[in-house]
């Protein structure tokens, strides 16, 4: 599937460890579905809210956003239509320049040598699922370049993140992301918490080509009005598309 990234506003993030609304219509406004969390998520949930938002809604793009090669499956690979890897600038060098450069070097070999490879997320899954996983990753991995900027949130935990950015540096990694490693994607992101504009504006600055999403504390219109005139391509919700389907909706923009 090729992403129309320029039609893009409203992403729902989706949390395959809590319950999903019993009505999914509230997803008709939205425009990319990213599937992920931090907290209980197993590759069986995973796959189930895959295949309950594509069941749905089977034109809506679907990306699968691991953080452990447990989550990881043929399976989830050929329900979802991107498989999405934070690379996160601020955290430890497992999330960034580690498990890239690793990864890339290992699928630069032959086949057989990559038995017995202990990458993270991706390398483990080539040597756990097979080797044969590499021709979908090839063509359905997206690097996202990420700056987690909520110190108490399980993301900043699990990425290993201990500081943020000033919005001066997050305008340094926006720029390095689309001069230097050309990742489609760069992820300013809150986790539930609300960062107000400031960071997506210094961002916005030097993007072009790349989608700017802001993800953090959207539960309201006015707010998702404010990141996206900001400069934002698009708001991330996702805690209350779970939690209060009446609110994510007023969160579409219109």
């Amino acid at each position: 599937m090729d992403i129309d990234w320029d039609g893009i506003t409203h992403v729902t993030k989706v949390d395959p460890a809590k319950p999903l609304p019993s009505d999914l219509t509230v997803l008709s406004g939205t425009d990319l579905v990213i599937v992920g969390g931090s907290d209980d998520v197993t590759e069986a949930n995973t796959l189930e809210a895959i295949r309950a938002m594509k069941e749905r809604f089977p034109e809506l793009p679907v990306f699968q956003e691991p953080y452990s090669s447990a989550h990881v499956s043929r399976e989830t690979i050929e329900a979802a239509d991107y498989l999405s890897i934070p690379a996160v600038y601020n955290g430890d060098r497992e999330h960034f320049v580690g498990k890239h450069v690793d990864l890339f070097t290992q699928v630069g070999r032959k086949p057989g040598e990559l038995i017995g490879s202990s990458l993270p997320i991706v390398g483990d899954l080539i040597a756990s699922k097979g080797i044969d996983a590499i021709s979908e990753l090839a063509t359905n991995l997206i690097g996202e370049g990420y700056v987690v900027q909520h110190l108490e949130s399980a993301a900043a935990t699990t990425s290993g993140v201990d500081t943020t950015y000033t919005p001066e540096q997050v305008a340094g990694a926006a720029l390095a992301t689309e001069t230097f490693y050309g990742f489609p994607i760069f992820y300013v992101e809150y986790s539930g918490t609300y960062g107000g504009p400031e960071d997506v504006a210094a961002a916005a600055r030097y993007l072009e080509e790349t989608t700017l999403l802001y993800g953090g504390g959207i539960d309201s219109q006015q707010k998702a009005t404010e990141i996206l005139e900001a400069g934002a391509d698009a708001v991330v919700v996702g805690d209350c598309f779970h939690d209060d389907p009446e609110t994510f909706r007023d969160t579409i923009p219109e």
